[in-house]
């Protein structure tokens, strides 16, 4: 009898491999062909209703539709990019406008989501405070004027800051003649500056101009009309901006916040060094719903000022209505808005690489280390 003893094979030796070993296959089909009649009518309404309009815009964008008929019978002629060159380098009064367009927006967003974010995040930590009597009533109270209707709120801005409105009555008791707002192109920065006798800027900034606005134009910060829109957003939106921020507060541990305390830092190291760094991905959500939104304003300035006064405060979104739905230049309307849709992936791309994870870096983790070393000693760990 031989001394050799058959030695078994390994458990699922000798088996290929597969990704659904032990499920029949026509299981595995049939769930497959379940999973896509479940999900069709969602695709088809989304492909009719969002990719169908979004390709037939993109093609009005580089054609000479009129507004009549279809956008694809035979007298639409394709002009390739003369609607785009027209507003980024055509030197006339579309380029102009599309200029001031952006200028005016890029202020309103430079402004407003700073502002709506601290705002947002100072008023969650306030509400979100063991010690504060009454939380949800003041939760409520702050998140209602983001369930308003816009329209509403615009009209009551046209009465709160009007020439005689009550914004201008509280100045006057504090001894400020306030402006009429609505009705004031100036910009803020040029006032600020024509206060401290600078009426007129160096000809580097007059003499050249980027999309038909001079540099000194564009510096000229937002009007004090567009200054009035701008806290409008910052009190209209904040509301919904704290309920994000309220909602990762409560899924924070307690226990990095105690051994903080512990170590013995106060409530601001708490907060910069503890707290704002797990809010994160919450920050990353607020400040890209932000940029969305403000690269976007149009009911607000369709039902306060239609672009005025000057044009100041006319925005990409509100030019492309006019150029489209009242100049019925429909490739033109088309264009602007694509180029929106462009500068705001642009920013987001940006943003999220300034917010991404970043590896801590070999000082840092150095100085950790000798921080650990230095307390275990204290602590007369080994």
């Amino acid at each position: 009898m031989s001394a050799t003893a058959t030695v078994p094979a390994p458990v699922g030796q000798g088996k290929k491999p597969g990704r659904n070993r032990g499920v029949p296959r026509g299981i595995a089909r049939s769930e497959g062909v379940a999973g896509w009649l479940f999900t069709a009518p969602m695709l088809i309404i989304l492909g009719l209703f969002l990719v169908v309009p979004v390709v037939m815009a993109l093609w009005v964008s580089f054609s000479d539709w009129s507004g009549r008929g279809s956008p694809f019978s035979a007298n639409v002629n394709f002009i390739g990019t003369e609607n785009y060159a027209d507003l980024l380098g055509g030197g006339g009064l579309a380029e102009r406008d599309f200029g001031i367009s952006l200028r005016n927006n890029a202020w309103y967003v430079v402004l407003v989501v700073p502002l709506q974010t601290a705002l947002s995040l100072f008023l969650a930590v306030l509400v979100n405070r063991q010690i504060l009597k009454g939380r949800g009533f003041f939760r409520t109270a702050f998140y209602f004027p983001s369930v308003t209707s816009s329209v509403a709120i615009t009209v009551l801005w046209l009465f709160l800051f009007g020439a005689t409105g009550a914004v201008n009555k509280v100045l006057s008791w504090l001894g400020i003649n306030g402006p009429n707002w609505f009705q004031d192109p100036s910009g803020i920065v040029h006032n600020l500056l024509a206060a401290v006798g600078i009426t007129q800027g160096p000809a580097l900034l007059t003499e050249n101009t980027a999309l038909g606005v001079s540099w000194w134009d564009w510096l000229a910060g937002p009007s004090v009309a567009m200054s009035a829109f701008v806290l409008m957003a910052v009190f209209t939106t904040s509301g919904t901006f704290m309920l994000l921020f309220i909602a990762a507060l409560q899924n924070l541990s307690g226990d990095v916040q105690e051994a903080a305390m512990i170590d013995g830092a106060n409530g601001w190291q708490r907060f910069w060094r503890v707290t704002l760094p797990q809010l994160r991905p919450t920050l990353f959500t607020v400040l890209t719903l932000g940029l969305i939104g403000t690269w976007q304003v149009f009911d607000q300035i369709y039902t306060g000022t239609q672009g005025g006064p000057g044009k100041t405060t006319v925005t990409p979104a509100y030019l492309s209505y006019t150029s489209a739905f009242e100049g019925q230049d429909w490739g033109r309307g088309a264009a602007i808005a694509f180029i929106l849709f462009v500068i705001i992936v642009l920013f987001t791309i940006l943003q999220r690489f300034v917010l991404r994870d970043r590896k801590v870096s070999k000082r840092r983790m150095r100085a950790y280390s000798i921080a650990s070393a230095a307390t275990a000693n204290k602590e007369g760990r080994p």
